[in-house]
């Protein structure tokens, strides 16, 4: 099947689902990468290190470094509980970190909002057409630029 429908985790929940999925790999839980995880989850639009740095300082109320929230965005990517849209250099919250896909993101020239689709049947074909030419794909990053329904 092409596409299949996720339980789309919100709020509380969606924290809930991101620890339950990172201590299943093995990771510890701990109150920054809470905070970390929130503040991604918080913004409508992919973030950077820096964006979620600035909104956990507040939050902490002390400064708190990117390259730190690099490191926990990298553990986050690591275990499916968040995605990085390359072009952009910037991060969302992955809402259903449970289930694992390579990600089809579709990016707004325009306005910035990034959506992210599952389609299995077009990055297995990604995956194939990689493996046909000798290269082994770790994880595949399709990207498609244009403009949403809301600029068009």
């Amino acid at each position: 099947m092409a596409h299949h429908h996720h339980h789309e985790h919100e709020g509380t929940d969606l924290t809930r689902a991101a620890q339950t999925t990172l201590e299943k790999s093995g990771e510890q839980w701990t109150s920054m990468r809470e905070r970390v995880f929130e503040a991604l989850a918080g913004f409508e639009k992919p973030a950077s290190a820096y964006d979620i740095a600035e909104a956990v300082s507040k939050i902490e109320g002390r400064r708190v470094a990117a390259n730190s929230v690099y490191r926990i965005l990298d553990l986050f990517v690591g275990a499916n509980l968040a995605r990085r849209v390359e072009s952009a250099n910037a991060y969302v919250a992955n809402a259903h970190p449970d289930c694992l896909h390579d990600c089809i993101f579709l990016v707004c020239d325009n306005c910035g909002q990034t959506t992210h689709i599952d389609d299995d049947t077009i990055t297995k074909s990604v995956r194939s057409a990689a493996k046909g030419t000798g290269f082994s794909p770790v994880r595949p990053v399709i990207e498609v630029r244009g403009k949403c329904a809301d600029c068009d």
